[in-house]
C-alpha cells in the first residue's frame, strides 16, 4: 500500500459492543423539512434567523389586513372621480349631426373586415352646443360621400370628443384601480422582505468571516 494512505477501519463500537453500520439502500432524496423552524429553538439558529421570521410573518399579517382596506378606498376614490368626470362631460358636451364637405377615401377591399375598421380623417362641418357653425376634421367610415351625415359629440369649445363616460366604463376603470391597490400591499411586503432578507445575508456572511478568521490556525485558507 503507498505510504500516507490508511487503512481501511472497521465500524466503531459503542460502550456496549454493538457495532454501527451504514444502513443499506440508497440516501433518502430529500430530508425531512420542520415547519416554522427559524421561530423553534435549535442550537444552529441565529438572531438573523429569528429576526428574519418575525419579520416575515409580521409584513404578511399586515399586507393580509392592508390588502382590502386600500382596495375599498382607491376603488370608492375612483368610482367617486370617474362618476363626478361623467357628470362633468355630461353638461359640457353633446352630440350633434355633421356633415361631410368632401368624400371619404374609399377602401381598397370594400367589405372586408379591415375595410368595417378603418377610418379615414375627413373635413366635416357642424354646429357646436353653443350654437356656432364650426369645421374640423374627424375620422369616418370609407366611402361616404361629400354631403353625407354623420354623429358625433362636441363641448362648448367647438373640439371634437369622445361621448361621456358609461356607467359600465365607470365600474370598469374603479375595479382596475381597486385591484391594483389591493395588489400594492402584498408586493411592498415582499420587496421590504427581499430588501432586509439581502441584508441580513451579507451581515451573516460578515459574521460568519470574522468567525472564521478567529477560530481557524495561522495559515489555514478559508472554507
Amino acid at each position: 500500500m503507498p505510504a500516507g494512505i490508511p487503512r481501511p477501519q472497521p465500524p466503531p463500537e459503542d460502550r456496549s459492543g454493538t457495532v454501527h453500520r451504514r444502513p443499506d439502500g440508497p440516501p433518502p432524496a430529500d430530508l425531512p423539512r420542520i415547519t416554522l423552524w427559524r421561530l423553534r429553538r435549535n442550537p444552529l439558529r441565529r438572531r438573523t434567523d429569528l429576526i428574519r421570521a418575525w419579520l416575515a410573518l409580521g409584513l404578511f399579517l399586515t399586507a393580509l389586513a392592508a390588502a382590502p382596506v386600500a382596495m375599498f378606498l382607491a376603488g370608492d376614490a375612483a368610482c367617486r372621480h370617474y362618476t363626478a368626470t361623467a357628470a362633468a362631460q355630461q353638461r359640457t358636451r353633446a352630440r350633434t349631426t355633421a356633415v361631410l364637405l368632401r368624400p371619404a377615401p374609399r377602401h381598397p377591399e370594400p367589405g372586408s373586415a379591415e375595410a368595417r375598421r378603418t377610418r379615414y380623417p375627413v373635413e366635416v362641418r357642424f354646429t357646436d352646443p353653443g350654437g356656432q357653425a364650426r369645421t374640423t376634421r374627424t375620422d369616418v367610415t370609407p366611402g361616404l360621400p361629400a354631403g353625407a351625415t354623420i354623429d358625433l359629440w362636441a363641448d362648448t369649445h367647438g373640439r371634437v370628443t369622445a361621448p361621456p363616460l358609461t356607467w359600465d366604463q365607470i365600474r370598469s376603470r374603479s375595479l382596475g384601480w381597486a385591484i391594483l391597490a389591493f395588489l400594492a400591499p402584498p408586493a411592498a411586503a415582499a420587496t421590504a422582505y427581499a430588501t432586509a432578507a439581502l441584508t441580513l445575508n451579507r451581515h451573516d456572511l460578515r459574521a460568519w468571516d470574522r468567525a472564521w478568521k478567529e477560530a481557524r490556525p495561522t495559515g489555514t485558507p478559508p472554507p
